[in-house]
């Protein structure tokens, strides 16, 4: 256990932080996930809309540091190249 004033609020801001990313990465993940259900369903406007929709989200959670920058690109990209695959 913390002894020292600094540590305890330390300690404080770490589960406050924590509590804010989680959420901010299930966000991301949720945005995510209806992307590629659209994809599963083979519907490409619904698709393409939730890329536009999940698009901003996945680069504020690389802004506000739950993703790292690359890997963000790297979801949007491939999220991207299935709905360009996918039949018109």
């Amino acid at each position: 256990m913390a002894n020292t004033r600094s540590a305890k609020k330390a300690i404080r801001q770490a589960q406050r932080r924590t509590a804010i990313n989680g959420a901010r990465r299930s966000r991301v993940r949720t945005f995510v996930r209806k992307v590629e259900e659209a994809i599963a369903g083979g519907d490409r406007n619904a698709a393409e809309e939730a890329l536009r929709a999940a698009q901003p989200e996945i680069v504020r959670g690389a802004n506000k540091g739950v993703l790292h920058h690359n890997a963000a690109a790297r979801k949007i990209s491939r999220l991207a190249h299935r709905i360009k695959s996918m039949p018109a």
